[in-house]
């Protein structure tokens, strides 16, 4: 397993500060299409997207990951909605059984595609075979918009009974057995149920949630996040989101590109991550999204009289930044910023 002394940030900073945390874990977002357009995704996933990541992507950030981490790492496959493209999914985890990578941790779905018993039952044993350690079902009023919830509930029953309890995880489980209707119901209704959601489960302003719902929640100036740095975001993230293209967003920091592992292998990035080699890397890190406020405000950006957090200051400076054409290799893909 790597060291933690084989990145350069922890080589250039003195031995009581704090050190880069190593990657245990990697999300491989295989594509940004969606048969939802939740407002609370992070990576601005829809029916509208695309996106698939390659085979040889998939498993190269996996062996990658393996090489960091040892017997520690963990894969989880996710979107968008991965069961959209089931056989591309079943390729990567055949080709990676076939090179004995080890078993992909978790998988997410929101359970679109649980019809019936017998597709259920047919793909987890699938599934199942193929190493799956755990499935996550997304049950909340935002995916049940546009997902039926008897499909959640269905998928989640059906699930225990082949795979345990403890492989099946609901999130979230308190709307499996209370569920609401968003769908059929006034926007100042649906506004309040949204906002409910946020209180009993917060959630990061990036991507589209950085839109409608920061709005919501947005109480504060930007004034209130000038000593947020994101430092900590950075250095204990202890893991990466990758998406189709190849894109490594740290944590769930989706938009903000630190590599790309077409270019450079996931345990070179983490090995050779040292923010003061990115300005705009180097400003989050040292100021947080305050640091890119002035940038920002010299270009044309109206700050709004409040914000939701640190993340949706980030993220609304970031888009009118990714508009103006500044830096798109740091701030992007595109899809994320439409």
């Amino acid at each position: 397993m790597t060291e933690l002394s084989e990145n350069i940030y922890n080589q250039s900073v003195s031995q009581d500060e704090p050190k880069f945390k190593l990657w245990r874990s990697a999300g491989l977002l295989l594509t940004y299409k969606c048969n939802c357009r939740c407002e609370f995704c992070y990576y601005n996933c829809s029916p509208e997207q695309d996106g698939l990541m390659p085979i040889d992507t998939a498993i190269a950030a996996w062996q990658s990951l393996k090489n960091l981490a040892g017997s520690s790492a963990r894969i989880h496959l996710t979107g968008g909605e991965p069961f959209l493209y089931w056989e591309h999914l079943l390729k990567i985890l055949e080709e990676a059984k076939k090179q004995n990578l080890g078993p992909v941790d978790m998988i997410e779905t929101n359970g679109f595609w649980a019809a019936n018993e017998k597709i259920i039952t047919e793909r987890l044993k699938i599934l199942d075979g193929l190493g799956m350690q755990r499935l996550k079902i997304s049950c909340d009023p935002f995916h049940q918009e546009y997902v039926n919830i008897e499909f959640v509930r269905r998928l989640a029953e059906v699930g225990t009974k082949c795979l345990g309890a403890e492989r099946i995880m609901v999130r979230w489980e308190k709307y499996l057995t209370n569920s609401i209707d968003v769908k059929n119901i006034a926007d100042k209704q649906r506004n309040q149920q949204y906002i409910s959601a946020m209180k009993d489960y917060p959630c990061r302003f990036t991507g589209r949630a950085a839109g409608k719902l920061a709005e919501l929640a947005a109480e504060k100036p930007a004034e209130a996040f000038a000593s947020a740095d994101c430092r900590h975001s950075f250095l204990d993230s202890k893991g990466v989101h990758i998406d189709p293209y190849g894109n490594v967003f740290s944590g769930t920091c989706s938009g903000i590109i630190i590599a790309n592992i077409n270019q450079t292998p996931l345990d070179a990035v983490w090995k050779n991550f040292q923010p003061a080699n990115n300005e705009l890397l180097d400003t989050l890190f040292q100021s947080g999204p305050t640091g890119l406020l002035e940038k920002a405000l010299k270009l044309g950006y109206r700050q709004k009289p409040t914000y939701a957090g640190k993340c949706h200051l980030c993220a609304d400076i970031r888009q009118f930044l990714f508009d103006k054409g500044v830096d798109k290799y740091t701030f992007g893909p595109a899809t994320i910023y439409r």
